[in-house]
């Protein structure tokens, strides 16, 4: 999936409409994390330092196309002035007279921030009028919004039916990152599959089949898999209706001789709040009226022996409860050993809200190889299903070479 990138085009005195992901999480109006804002940096600067005159965009949250105050960029442009050293005005609206009137009047090397786009329910219905306005302001389009990129809305898709579309220079990190990881990862390639549900995993797991040699599977999703071998889970979140499906992918397993590590102990809590009993018990005993919380003792060292070959390493999902501090033991200690392995030279990818949080929350993200923006885009390209945001963007044509004469 090689696609055109900022850098094939000459940006000097161009408006570029770039689409980033902002999409960052706010208390009282505070910003918590700009782990996204942080990473759109280097296709802005990149732009910037060329002379274009940036256009940003962006959504935040689900204000489902009403305009709501705590929903507003506002945050974003000033988090994102302090990290540019420059001033970023936010518009008052995505569309009107004194939005076109406020890109008018900017200068090459400077940037504006729309709006938020979900204010408009055209956006996320794709509609053509809509993104046709949006691409009025610009001359070129920069889509750096990997996060957004599995969703076929104005601002990521329709809009490169009127513009030249470019990759942004995260977009570009993670199409390779991510496609290296389908199409020729080191060997050995391990999964470590996590999260509260296999039904919104099953996809991930049957296009990795072929490619991966090792499986750890934890979290909620774990347990459908105990059912599919017969054994009890107790009051846990598990999917009877999917056993079919986890019984489906362990045969699948076998045949392709992947290894798949499921949990030989867990952590069982008799509610699943903070401050209740727990204790660890074998994956055959669960008891019948208490919840599996995280993976136990046990289970890490076997998750560990297993990827301790691996050369490749793609992580998504909890392997417990990360919400509730008792029952993240298994995610973090799983975040400590990856980094460890990533120091060594090993290729650490990791995506999904939890299990980059927990990577996070530790300090450890830089030494991971690459930590994903996008976990339900990262999700769905490794499910190998076709995201709107990067088919709309210009491929790079192989360069012909002539015979010799």
């Amino acid at each position: 999936m090689d696609k055109l990138t900022v850098r094939d085009f000459d940006a000097s005195g161009k408006r570029v409409f770039v689409r980033c992901d902002f999409n960052v999480p706010l208390e009282d109006g505070k910003i918590t994390d700009d782990t996204r804002i942080v990473a759109a940096l280097p296709t802005i600067r990149y732009l910037l330092n060329q002379g274009a005159i940036v256009i940003l965009a962006s959504h935040l949250g689900r204000p489902d196309g009403k305009v709501q105050d705590s929903l507003r960029l506002r945050p974003v442009a000033e988090r994102l002035g302090q990290l540019l050293r420059m001033n970023v005005p936010v518009t008052g609206d995505a569309l009107g007279v004194g939005t076109e009137d406020a890109i008018n009047r900017l200068k090459p090397g400077e940037a504006i921030l729309l709006e938020n786009l979900r204010f408009h329910p055209e956006e996320e219905k794709n509609d053509p009028g809509f993104a046709r306005k949006l691409a009025g302001y610009a001359d070129v389009y920069v889509n750096d919004a990997f996060g957004s990129a599995h969703r076929a809305h104005a601002s990521t898709a329709g809009i490169a039916a009127y513009l030249p579309a470019y990759a942004g220079l995260l977009m570009e990190r993670e199409i390779n990152v991510l496609g290296n990881l389908l199409e020729n990862p080191d060997r050995p390639f391990a999964a470590v599959i996590g999260g509260a549900k296999v039904s919104g995993k099953i996809q991930v797991l049957k296009n990795l089949m072929g490619k991966v040699d090792v499986f750890v599977i934890g979290g909620g999703m774990a347990n459908t898999f105990l059912l599919a071998q017969g054994k009890g889970v107790g009051k846990s979140l598990a999917e009877p209706d999917r056993v079919d499906d986890a019984r489906a992918i362990l045969a699948s397993a076998e045949e392709h001789r992947v290894q798949v590590v499921l949990p030989v102990d867990v952590v069982v809590a008799k509610e699943v709040t903070r401050g209740s009993e727990y204790k660890t018990v074998p994956a055959e005993k669960i008891p019948t009226s208490w919840h599996v919380v995280d993976v136990g003792r046990q289970s890490q060292t076997l998750m560990r022996q297993a990827l301790d070959p691996a050369r490749t390493v793609f992580w998504n999902g909890p392997l417990g409860v990360f919400e509730i501090p008792t029952f993240s033991v298994g995610t973090k200690e799983m975040a400590r050993y990856l980094a460890g392995r990533a120091a060594t030279g090993v290729t650490v990818v990791v995506g999904g809200g939890d299990s980059v949080a927990a990577v996070e929350q530790q300090g450890l993200a830089e030494k991971m190889t690459h930590i994903s923006t996008g976990g339900g885009a990262s999700l769905e390209m490794l499910e190998g299903r076709e995201m709107p945001g990067v088919a709309v963007l210009l491929d790079r044509r192989p360069v012909e070479t002539g015979k010799a004469e």
